[in-house]
């Protein structure tokens, strides 16, 4: 699933899919605090229960910088790939 592109009431957004090697939730509650301090305009949740352990990029009104986000998770010890 390459970005996707949504219209709402409150504006334009892109979603991001990632699939992930988190397991641990506490990991990934840290890993939200870091992606949302690095890239202020994205909202980040985690679906652990998915086969593919899914992390999930908003960005209202921006672009998603799948690249970067991708090498800073990997500096934090997570390995990430676009979804396809």
């Amino acid at each position: 699933m390459s970005k996707v592109v949504e219209h709402s009431i409150s504006g334009t957004y892109t979603v991001e899919v990632f699939k992930t090697d988190v397991t641990c939730p506490d990991k990934a509650k840290v890993l939200i605090d870091h992606i949302q301090n690095a890239f202020y305009d994205y909202q980040v949740n985690f679906d652990l229960e998915d086969c593919d352990r899914i992390l999930r990029i908003k960005c209202v009104g921006g672009v998603i910088q799948s690249d970067t986000l991708i090498t800073f998770l990997q500096r934090l010890g997570c390995n990430a790939e676009v979804l396809q």
